[in-house]
């Protein structure tokens, strides 16, 4: 009869022994040279037990925290009737009914995608328990008055990254998609995942490098960075790219590319079809860019000038040169772009007209609110770094990816742990993670100077402060018509603060806000129908003014800029082939310099 018949058990698949056995001898084995090689390199190490003074912040801010009991108190009271009310709604599931739930993740949150974590009661309540931990943990730790500002925002930082590395979504026991896969592969995907988990401590020779992507999948120039181009100059510090034309005529005036040296140029080259190089020249620019060396310790001495002198005054001659143009069209991209800036001021301070447009790409040149990358930037930390790049000459490539990865972490760092290591799944090939992961190291000396003189002094901003190539800086004296294009959800570069560069240039500006963040806003080709963008006319000192005065226009900012370039100068020119002017071709594009890989 019906009723008589048995539920189905839930199948569970024993796992393969021949695997089991392999992965164990392979684990003995990989783990004794892990253990043996991250020894090695901390021999001799005097590293700080604090490099990122984390504890002095934290006991000013337990201090105060215990000095308002009242205001602990509350927040406790708060936090256990909303614990109440869950437990309740708990039970009223369980017995069929349907409460709203007490708390909600945001809606970019992509921990808990999986429907059990609604469906299932266990793991909504496990869901909610955490959300709303996590929001008392914060409310306590925001609610501290009297803390340092900087402190404040250590604090706030760090407690976030404490609260995002416990979400139950990167355990076991506690996430429903591993738990139903470990029962669908015997446990299979978790001897996988061992097995990944140790591959990236190999390659982080004993630190832990989550792979990202599949990076077998690409190769730089030959299916991404492969715009046709030459290398027509190259020194030190950099390879300058010209870009083959694909249109009959160009504008005269070339477009130059400056890209940061933190990360590799290749960005704006991806993929043919989100390529703003590729696009560019499409559109009749004759388009040269600047691919920056991956340095070593022979550059530990190379400073913030020299990227001005080898970078930007070199590319200019070699323009010159190339197309018998002396007037450009200049393009920075975040540390890129101040770059420019500062070359701009050098150059008004000596009457050098040789840029006649600069556009500028999630730029600061005001450092005052430097968003959470100021977390990074004290006195401490930067002794601490100095020390370790007097070492080796330059800073390790993995330090600043990291940093970056931070910023982001639930998707850069817990969403890899919980794919490669719990699911046991390879991770998806994906060109902009490949491009992230090709991390640069930066020169000792013009690192230190950067960190210091603008992120922590800000001295930039201040007339006169910064002398460099003989000229003291001051960036009010920047006449030439300037495009600022800045994203709404940068980590990296905050719009409020790129928006300050509009109340301190002399020429006339055009500032446009894009949706999205720092790569994805900017790299949004108009055929891909992603991300709006903002423009107003008007520059109000307040950006919250500007934003609630701007008009919200569907689609990409490119079309947008390129009509703007074109009121600076329309005129035609023969397209110009690389290396038919006054320069011999090196080498093709992407050149030699973007394939160096920092083995850190």
């Amino acid at each position: 009869m019906e009723h008589d018949k048995k539920p189905e058990a839930t199948h569970f698949r024993l796992p393969d022994p021949a695997l089991v056995t392999r992965t164990m001898s392979e684990v003995a084995e990989r783990g004794q040279r892990i253990v043996t090689d991250f020894l090695k390199r901390q021999a001799g190490s005097e590293a700080s037990p604090d490099p990122l003074n984390i504890g002095g912040a934290f006991l000013d801010m337990t201090s105060r925290l215990m000095a308002n009991p009242a205001r602990l108190v509350q927040a406790q009271i708060g936090f256990w009737q909303d614990y109440l009310t869950l437990w309740q709604n708990t039970a009223r599931r369980m017995l069929g009914e349907t409460p709203d739930p007490v708390i909600a993740e945001a809606p970019h949150d992509r921990r808990f995608k999986d429907d059990a974590w609604r469906e299932n009661e266990v793991f909504d309540f496990i869901r909610q328990s955490y959300l709303l931990s996590a929001r008392y943990v914060q409310t306590v730790v925001g609610s501290v008055e009297g803390l340092d500002p900087k402190a404040a925002q250590k604090v706030d930082f760090y407690t976030r990254q404490f609260v995002d590395a416990m979400s139950p979504s990167n355990f076991l026991l506690t996430n429903p998609e591993v738990l139903r896969r470990t029962a669908e592969t015997g446990g299979e995907n978790l001897l996988k995942g061992l097995s990944h988990l140790l591959a990236d401590l190999e390659r982080g020779k004993g630190r832990l490098r989550i792979r990202m992507t599949d990076d077998s999948k690409f190769r730089v120039g030959e299916n991404i960075a492969v715009t046709p181009g030459k290398v027509v100059h190259q020194n030190d510090l950099m390879q300058l790219i010209q870009y083959a034309p694909t249109t009959d005529t160009v504008l005269k005036r070339p477009l130059l590319i400056l890209p940061p040296w933190i990360n590799k140029f290749y960005i704006l080259d991806l993929r043919p079809r989100n390529s703003f190089i590729r696009w560019a020249v499409e559109q009749g620019h004759t388009v040269f860019v600047v691919s920056w060396v991956n340095p070593d310790a022979r550059l530990a001495e190379k400073g913030f000038d020299d990227y001005m002198q080898e970078g930007i005054y070199d590319a200019l001659s070699a323009i010159e040169q190339a197309t018998g143009e002396r007037e450009v069209n200049a393009i920075g991209y975040c540390l890129g772009g101040t770059l420019l800036a500062t070359t701009l001021a050098h150059m008004a301070a000596r009457r050098d007209t040789r840029i006649s447009s600069a556009t500028f790409f999630v730029t600061m040149t005001d450092f005052e609110e430097a968003g959470e990358l100021g977390v990074f930037i004290d006195e401490e930390q930067l002794h601490c770094l100095e020390e370790q790049m007097q070492k080796r000459g330059y800073l390790e490539g993995r330090e600043m990816a990291t940093t970056f990865n931070m910023l982001r972490a639930n998707d850069l760092i817990w969403s890899f742990v919980v794919n490669n290591y719990l699911l046991g799944q390879e991770p998806f090939p994906f060109d902009l993670l490949y491009w992230n992961d090709d991390s640069t190291r930066m020169p000792a000396r013009m690192h230190s100077f950067y960190l210091r003189r603008m992120y922590q002094q800000n001295d930039l901003i201040k007339p006169g402060a910064v002398e460099l190539l003989g000229e003291r800086i001051d960036l009010r004296r920047i006449k030439v018509p300037c495009y600022l294009i800045s994203t709404r959800e940068d980590h990296i570069a905050p719009w409020k603060s790129t928006y300050r560069a509009t109340q301190i240039y002399g020429g006339p500006i055009r500032f446009v806000l894009a949706a999205s963040g720092h790569i994805a806003g900017i790299v949004n080709p108009p055929e891909s129908g992603k991300y709006s963008h903002w423009v107003n006319e008007q520059l109000p000192p307040d950006p919250e003014e500007w934003f609630r005065g701007a008009t919200e226009l569907a689609g990409s900012w490119w079309p947008d800029w390129q009509r703007w370039i074109l009121a600076q100068g329309r005129e035609m020119v023969p397209a110009r082939i690389p290396g038919s002017g006054g320069v011999a071709p090196i080498e093709d594009a992407p050149g030699s310099y973007v394939r160096a890989v920092a083995t850190d």
